[in-house]
Formats: C-alpha cells, sequence, structure tokens
C-alpha cells in the first residue's frame, strides 16, 4: 500500500492517529528537556521547516490532559523508556501561535491578538469551575474570554493563565510560543511615523513576553519558534537562562528540515527514488549548522504530487508561502547587483552576519538585509563547517535561485529608462532596426549583468520592455505553426510586430543567430492571417549576447 502525505498538516496527533507518512523528529524532545537544562528556548529557522509541527509533537507529549503513548510508539524518543515514564502528559500545557496576529494597523492586529488568547480560553474553559482558582483570575479569564481587555491586561494574560493552570494541576506549565515574531514583522511592514504601528506592537509582545518568562515561578520551561531572533534587549530582556539557536548553530540542526537520509527513505517508501536528484537539484541545500537538509515542505509537496502522477514537475512550492518582497526592497535600497550576480551564477558572497535583530532596523544596512536573507531561508552557508560570523554565502537551490531571477527581473524591469524605451520602440515601428539595436544595447547595459544570461532571465527582460506600453502584448502565443517570443497589437495604429529571440554564444553569431529567428518566424508562419486586419506588420529577429542586443528585420 502506498504511503499517504498530508501537505500542509501541522497537527502531530493528527498525522499519527491518520497514518500518515511521519518523518520522525522526535528525538528533539529528548535533546531538549532529557540533556539540556534551558528555562527558555528559541527556536529560529525560515518559514516551512517544520517549526510548528515540532511544536504540536511537544504539545502532545508533555500535555497532561492527553494519553499519547499510541501516538508515539515506534518513534525515537520512546526508546528513552525513563524519559517518557518522568515527562510523557504530566505537565499542563500552554500553546498558542501568533503566526495570524496581523492587521493594516496596530488597533486591527490587536483584535486578532486578542482572538489567540481568546480562543485558547474558550479551549481551556473547564479551569474556570475549579474552586482552587482565584475568583479575581477567574474575572480577567471571563474578559480575556470574550476579547475585552485592554493591552495591558493582554500582556499579563499568559501568566495569568499559567497561574490559574498551575493552581488547578498543582504543576508548573510549559509555555509554546509558535512564530512569536510574526506580528512584529507585520507592524514593521505597514508602520508609518502616523500610525506608529511598530512601536505599539512592540510593547504589547515584549510585555506579554517578559512578564511570561521572567522569574515566573509557574513556568516550568518554554520553548518559543520565529524566523529571526528578535534582539534580546528588544524583547527578552532580563529573562534568566535563555538559549537560542539560529541556523548558524550546531545544535537541534537536524531537527528542523528533511536530512538526506530521511529523505532517501521517503523516497524509497514512496517508490520514488528515481526522482532524488531532481529533488536535490530543487529542494536541498541548506545548512542548519553543520548539518545539510531540504525543505521538508517542498519535499512533502513534490513527493504528493508524484504519489498521484508520475511524470508530475518539480514546482516552486515556497515561492507563494510569502510575499518574497525582501529580495526586491533589497536590490532597489542598496548596490549589490554584482553580488547577486555572483549569487545567480552559482558563486558565493562572503558577508558579516548577525543573528541579533530587531525589525525596525533590518533593512537600514545590507549587513542586516544579508543576514535576513541568511536566516528567512534566501541563502544558506556554502560550508557547513564553517564557523565565525563572516559567513560565505550560496543561493541553496533551484527554487530559490528562481525566486532571485524573479524579483531582480521585477526590479530591473522598474528601472527601465522610459525615455529610452519609447525611443526603441519609436525605432521599432519606424523599421529603424539599427538605432533599436543600439537603444537596447543600452537598456541592457543598465540592467542585466548576469554571467550566464539565461535564455529565461532575457525573455524576462523582453517582456519588461513591452509591457504597459498601450499595446496588447502576447509572449509565447500560439500563431500559425508554433509561438512566436511576443507579439505586439497595436490595434488603434493597425500595425503589428512580431518578435522572436534568440540568446547567442558569441558576438560573431549574432548576426546569425538573428537570421535564424527570421527563418523561424517565416517557416512557421507566426504572421499568417495578421496582414488581412493589419497595414503593418513588421518582423524582428534578435539576437541577444551578454551586454548586447543585434535586432534585424524581414
Amino acid at each position: 500500500m502506498a504511503i499517504r502525505i498530508a501537505v500542509g498538516d501541522e497537527s502531530f496527533d493528527e498525522i499519527r492517529k491518520a497514518g500518515l507518512y511521519y518523518v520522525d523528529k522526535t528525538e528533539l524532545l529528548y535533546d531538549l528537556v532529557g540533556r539540556m537544562d534551558n528555562k527558555v528556548t528559541l527556536f529560529t529557522r525560515p518559514r516551512r521547516f517544520g517549526k510548528t509541527l515540532n511544536m504540536s509533537m511537544m504539545e502532545s507529549f508533555f500535555d497532561i490532559n492527553r494519553d499519547s503513548k499510541a501516538v508515539f510508539e515506534g518513534l525515537d524518543v520512546s526508546k528513552h523508556e525513563a524519559f517518557c515514564s518522568s515527562w510523557m502528559n504530566q505537565y499542563p500545557i500552554l500553546f498558542i501561535s501568533f503566526k495570524d496576529v496581523d492587521g493594516l494597523d496596530f488597533k486591527s492586529a490587536f483584535v486578532a491578538l486578542q482572538g489567540v488568547i481568546s480562543d485558547f480560553c474558550f479551549n481551556y474553559s473547564e479551569i474556570m469551575e475549579s474552586d482552587k482558582v482565584d475568583p479575581i483570575d477567574k474575572a480577567t479569564f471571563n474578559l480575556l474570554k470574550e476579547k475585552k481587555v485592554e493591552p495591558a491586561a493582554i500582556k499579563t494574560s499568559l501568566k495569568t493563565i499559567m497561574r490559574m493552570m498551575n493552581a488547578v494541576y498543582g504543576k508548573p506549565v510549559i509555555l509554546l510560543i509558535d512564530e512569536y515574531d510574526v506580528p512584529l514583522a507585520k507592524a514593521s511592514e505597514k508602520d508609518t511615523a502616523q500610525n506608529c504601528y511598530y512601536v505599539q506592537m512592540l510593547d504589547v509582545i515584549k510585555g506579554m513576553l517578559s512578564i511570561a518568562l521572567k522569574t515566573n515561578e509557574y513556568l516550568k520551561f518554554a520553548v518559543v519558534t520565529g524566523c529571526l531572533r528578535i534582539a534580546k534587549e528588544s524583547i527578552f530582556t532580563g529573562t534568566n537562562n535563555f538559549m537560542s539557536y539560529s541556523v548558524l548553530d550546531e545544535d537541534f540542526s537536524e531537527y528542523f528540515g528533511f536530512t538526506q537520509g530521511e529523505v532517501n527513505q521517503l523516497l524509497a517508501k514512496a517508490g520514488c527514488a528515481d526522482k532524488a536528484d531532481i529533488i536535490r537539484e530543487w529542494y536541498d541545500g541548506y545548512v542548519f549548522g553543520n548539518t545539510s537538509v531540504y525543505c521538508p515542505w517542498d519535499v512533502a509537496s513534490y513527493v504528493s504530487a508524484l504519489l498521484r502522477r508520475e511524470d508530475a514537475e518539480p514546482k516552486n512550492y515556497w515561492r507563494n508561502t510569502s510575499s518574497n518582497g525582501v529580495i526586491k526592497e533589497f536590490v532597489g535600497r542598496f548596490k549589490v547587483s554584482g553580488k547577486f550576480e555572483a549569487l545567480m551564477n552559482g558563486l558565493t558572497v562572503t558577508e558579516t552576519i548577525s543573528d541579533e535583530l530587531t525589525n525596525d532596523i533590518l533593512h537600514e544596512s545590507e549587513q542586516n538585509l544579508w543576514s535576513v536573507l541568511l536566516m528567512t531561508g534566501y541563502l544558506t552557508k556554502a560550508d557547513p563547517n564553517a564557523r565565525g560570523r563572516n559567513v560565505a554565502l550560496k543561493i541553496p537551490n533551484a527554487e530559490t535561485a528562481g525566486i532571485f531571477q524573479d524579483s531582480v527581473a521585477v526590479h530591473f524591469r522598474e528601472k527601465l529608462d522610459v525615455s529610452k524605451q519609447e525611443a526603441m520602440m519609436q525605432a521599432l515601428w519606424a523599421g529603424d532596426a539599427e538605432t533599436a539595436s543600439t537603444l537596447m544595447s543600452d537598456l541592457l547595459w543598465k540592467t542585466i549583468s548576469y554571467m550566464d544570461y539565461h535564455e529565461d532571465y532575457y525573455h524576462a527582460f523582453m517582456a519588461g520592455l513591452f509591457v504597459d506600453r498601450g499595446y496588447e502584448t502576447k509572449p509565447n502565443k500560439e500563431r500559425g505553426l508554433g509561438r512566436p517570443d511576443l507579439q505586439l497589437l497595436d490595434v488603434d495604429n493597425r500595425r503589428a510586430m512580431i518578435i522572436e529571440v534568440k540568446k547567442t554564444d558569441s558576438k560573431a553569431n549574432m548576426e546569425k543567430s538573428c537570421d535564424e529567428a527570421l527563418k523561424q518566424i517565416v517557416d512557421n508562419e507566426y504572421a499568417k492571417d495578421l496582414d488581412a486586419g493589419y497595414e503593418t506588420v513588421l518582423c524582428y529577429g534578435i539576437a541577444l549576447f551578454q551586454k548586447s542586443a543585434m535586432i534585424k528585420k524581414l
């Protein structure tokens, strides 16, 4: 029977009870509690690397209100019998996620935060029935449940609930906070001098975490996850026995992401071992500490597709999980084009990295932004064994390379010289191929500097030249016996343009490539039927080599 994979299911209990495929990360429990003595542990990893599933697994293991023996049976942690006897289902759990705390301003985001606390209170309403709970705490709990509290009460909410749980169960509480930095990241994106969104949200989140984590007698221990470690002075001031593990740290490095062995085992179980090279090219390449890992979201998504269709092609699953705006802002704010070109050609750049940042200064320096690209998974360490803060960085795989290419292409299109674009268009409509060649070369010079000069990158550049100029633009639209690279239809003036583009391997071959492009237009009848409706039909072959363009007219 084929294995079953639930892409996006982040509930450990549901996965195990449904018999879905699970990559065993339960040894994390023993390493975290059996080997360490951290009062507060922060794990920072890029999105889609299993943080939430690991937190759900912790909740299931420790929660005093569950019997989890069956769901952990046969998993790695079950080998530690004494540990399981002492810790499994022995403590009350307060598990909340801030991943949905967002809004256009602080007021709307605060309503979302109230909702997160309210949902937890609804799920634990039974603690209100205990006569061990202080009446004042009961009153506060009801207000939290009804979302009728101000920021001051939200700041103390976690400690209030933990005090109530401690009274009911007679044991300290394990606190799990997932995606703690999302409210701050969202606030930073939409912050203005007028709305003070970030400052207000920072005040609330800092208050919640400080009160819950610092000298809290009701806390057994806490685990916090996020994408970035917000500087201790900003959030975790005064927190005792605090340890943070980022993508630079070796400890716990194998628990977020799939190792090569785990991927091999998954592919064997799924009958997809023949796809190993494709999966490695697209989704491998991340280095956390000294461990090389795959993105688990991508691997699970692609293997799930392969289980449905043996010929499924790899896709960029990661792209759609965030706006990817950090790259676009990076390119626009700093003079880093040469470094980006090196990265996109498989080379490395060495930068000084910090894993302690604050959202309000993320974009103030180039160094900070290199750190953000590393911490959020757009870049990774080039050498798993390298140590220190001067880190050689690389693009991990084909998937993230595609995100870089798309983001840089968009930036280049936005920065094109409008006057030269217009002059080039006038030259093309006038049939002046020589002038158009010169102007296109000038535009290339100011945009693309790309050692490999991939053909799809050129096509993105070409599309940027012609879109939004008042013409009906049809890239790769079927016409005649094939698909020309570009059609421009100027309906108002009854004129049309067919363009075929070739990337050449040398300047000497540019004219030959132009001729081949023109021959393709003729042989495939790309201009067929346009003559009947358009008074002017122009056909161009364009050859591109590095920063040079040659245009020939049919």
